[in-house]
C-alpha cells in the first residue's frame, strides 16, 4: 500500500531514469490535460512531498500526481514491454531517449506551474522523509485536537506527511494504545515517542518495497527467506493471527480517516484504549 516510504522511493527511481533528460515522448491521459505537451522539455527533478509526487520540468511546470490505494510508476528501458495492467489503466507516459515512466491508475494527475506548487502540497504538515521534517512541530499538530482518535490524527496529512493505514496501526501498537484512544489521554511523553518511532520507521523502509516494522533480521534479503523468520508486520493484515508478543487473538475494525473508513487493526491484550464493540 503506498505510504510515504513507498512514495519516496518511487519518486527516487523516476529521478533516476529521468532526472537531467530530454523528454522524446509526453501523453497526459487526463481529459483536462491531454492537449498539453512537454516534449523536449528537460527534466529538473522528482521529489515527492508526503504521499505526493512531483515531477518538474523546464520553462516552471511541475506534474502533481498521487498514488492513493493502487497507483503504480513503472519505468522501462526502451524497447522493453511495459508491466504493470491493461493499456486503459494508463494515465501518463513520459519517455526520454533511454526510459520510459508509465503511470498506472493514478487517481490524482494534474499540471501546474512549478511557482503554484504551494496549492497543491501547501497543506500538509512536516514531511517524515523530507527536508521540512520538524517532530516538534508534529507532535504539536497531533495534539491540537485533543478529542481526535489516535488513528484519524495520524491519518490527517496536515498534522504529518506519509503515514497511511499501515503505518498508522503499526504505531498504535508500537506505542501500546488503541486507535480510538483520544489523543489527549495518551501517557505522558507518548506523542514525542510516537512521531519519533513514525519519523525512524519510514527512514529504515525507504529503499525497499517490503515494508518492516518487526524485529525481523533485516540483513535477510526480502522474499521467502525473510518470511520464514516471522511476519514483517506487528498487527496490519493479520487478524485472526497471534500476537507476536502476547499471543492474544489480533482483531480489525473499520475506523474513519475523516474521508472514508479504513481497516484498523490492533491487539486487545497489549493495546489500552477504547476499541469496537466485537
Amino acid at each position: 500500500m503506498p505510504e510515504g516510504d513507498t512514495v519516496w522511493l518511487t519518486a527516487k527511481r523516476l529521478h533516476t531514469a529521468l532526472a537531467g533528460q530530454v523528454l522524446t515522448v509526453s501523453d497526459l491521459r487526463v481529459p483536462r490535460f491531454a492537449t498539453a505537451d512537454l516534449t523536449g522539455r528537460s527534466v529538473l527533478d522528482v521529489t515527492s512531498r508526503g504521499k505526493h509526487l512531483l515531477t518538474r520540468f523546464e520553462g516552471g511546470l511541475t506534474l502533481h500526481s498521487h498514488l492513493r490505494m493502487d497507483g503504480a510508476w513503472r519505468v522501462f528501458a526502451v524497447g522493453k514491454r511495459w508491466s504493470g495492467g491493461p493499456a486503459h489503466q494508463i494515465r501518463v507516459i513520459l519517455g526520454t531517449a533511454t526510459q520510459t515512466a508509465v503511470g498506472y491508475r493514478l487517481p490524482v494527475l494534474e499540471l501546474v506551474r512549478t511557482a503554484e506548487e504551494n496549492n497543491v502540497v501547501g497543506h500538509l504538515g512536516p514531511d517524515l522523509l523530507g527536508p521540512d521534517w520538524d517532530p516538534d512541530t508534529a507532535r504539536a499538530n497531533l495534539l491540537a485536537d485533543p478529542a481526535r482518535p489516535l488513528g484519524e490524527a495520524l491519518l490527517d496529512q496536515r498534522n504529518l506527511a506519509g503515514i497511511g493505514n499501515v503505518y498508522k496501526s503499526e504505531l498504535a501498537f508500537l506505542a501500546g494504545v488503541t486507535p480510538w484512544l483520544p489523543v489527549g489521554e495518551l501517557p505522558e511523553g507518548v506523542p514525542a515517542r510516537l512521531v519519533a518511532t513514525a519519523q525512524r520507521l519510514l527512514e529504515l523502509n525507504k529503499n525497499t518495497f517490503e515494508r518492516q516494522t518487526t524485529a525481523t533480521d533485516r540483513s535477510v534479503p526480502a522474499g521467502p527467506r525473510r518470511q520464514a523468520f516471522g511476519p514483517r508486520l506487528y498487527v496490519y493484515g493479520r487478524g485472526g493471527h497471534p500476537c507476536l508478543r502476547c499471543g492474544t487473538a489480533l482483531r480489525k475494525a473499520e475506523q474513519s480517516d475523516g474521508t472514508g473508513e479504513r481497516v484498523t487493526y490492533w491487539c486487545p491484550g497489549c493495546q489500552a484504549g477504547p476499541s469496537p464493540t466485537p
